[in-house]
């Protein structure tokens, strides 16, 4: 039984110890408050964390589900190394037009913008290989990671397709994508454009050693996937002007829901888009099959 505490030949009794130990507990607390808090490293470096930029990988996309099995944990391995946050939205285009890959672009930016500071406008088919490509926050403007130098197909200097990485408010003030491009091809080069008439200057990777054969791998197989190049209708003569009209504040479209999906483990979200033709403005979004010559 419990009967004191005998301190420097005292003996204190059972109340007055249960007084004192309360009385140094609170003269503890008192001292331990006063103390200044110095954040640890560790504590520095999930703030750090927390603070940075993250990234949303915009992929337009159709039926190209092996080039996605392939990418996806591509790309994870390689950001990865860069410790960049990033996800990856596939911009699935489900409707009977022709594929529009700057409308999927404006949507996906649409998407993600309250949440990602940035985006890559990214090729499903194209897989970086030089681990000096950084994708990193493009503060000063927009960065084109496929640069005409090294991508393994196109070298004109104007060149800005394939993967490009550009912040919120730049791709806001140029409006996005025009959405007038159905079928493949010139709505990065429309889009270079709007960069420079705003002031916009793209920059490249430097210090890249890598050529056109071994920086990226392009994993489109052109005998099996062609590409769609017809030109119907007035298509030709619009497209190839500036576009001062439509852009990211008017895509036309419905969303049919997302999905977050893993491959190999690795989560990515397919967002399924109904792309609306105006058939008045741009009739090319359904060019009419060519006749069969009769025998």
């Amino acid at each position: 039984m419990y009967r004191g505490l005998n301190l420097m030949g005292y003996r204190i009794s059972g109340s007055k110890c249960l007084t004192v130990c309360l009385g140094l507990t609170f003269l503890m607390g008192c001292f331990i408050a006063s103390l200044p808090i110095v954040p640890s490293e560790s504590a520095n470096l999930q703030l750090s964390t927390s603070q940075s930029k993250k990234l949303a990988i915009i992929v337009p996309f159709r039926d190209r589900f092996e080039e996605l099995l392939e990418f996806v944990p591509h790309m994870y391995k390689f950001l990865n190394k860069q410790k960049i946050p990033f996800h990856i939205f596939v911009v699935q285009q489900k409707d009977n037009n022709r594929f529009n890959r700057a409308s999927l672009i404006n949507v996906g930016f649409i998407y993600t913008r309250n949440n990602y500071e940035y985006i890559a406008m990214h090729d499903v088919d194209l897989l970086p290989l030089n681990d000096k490509l950084s994708y990193g926050y493009p503060k000063n403007g927009p960065i084109h990671i496929s640069s005409p130098q090294t991508h393994p197909k196109y070298h004109y200097d104007t060149f800005i397709g394939g993967i490009l990485l550009i912040k919120r408010e730049d791709f806001e003030l140029v409006n996005g994508l025009s959405n007038n491009y159905w079928g493949w091809g010139l709505e990065d080069d429309e889009f270079y454009v709007r960069l420079k008439d705003a002031g916009l200057k793209v920059s490249r990777p430097e210090g890249i050693t890598t050529g056109p054969e071994n920086t990226f791998k392009h994993i489109h197989d052109k005998s099996y996937r062609k590409r769609d190049m017809r030109k119907c209708y007035n298509q030709r003569e619009v497209t190839r002007r500036r576009d001062r009209r439509t852009g990211v504040h008017d895509v036309a479209y419905n969303l049919h829901g997302s999905h977050n999906v893993s491959i190999d483990s690795l989560p990515i979200t397919v967002i399924n888009v109904e792309l609306i033709c105006n058939k008045d403005l741009t009739p090319w979004c359904q060019c009419p099959e060519p006749k069969v010559k009769k025998n």
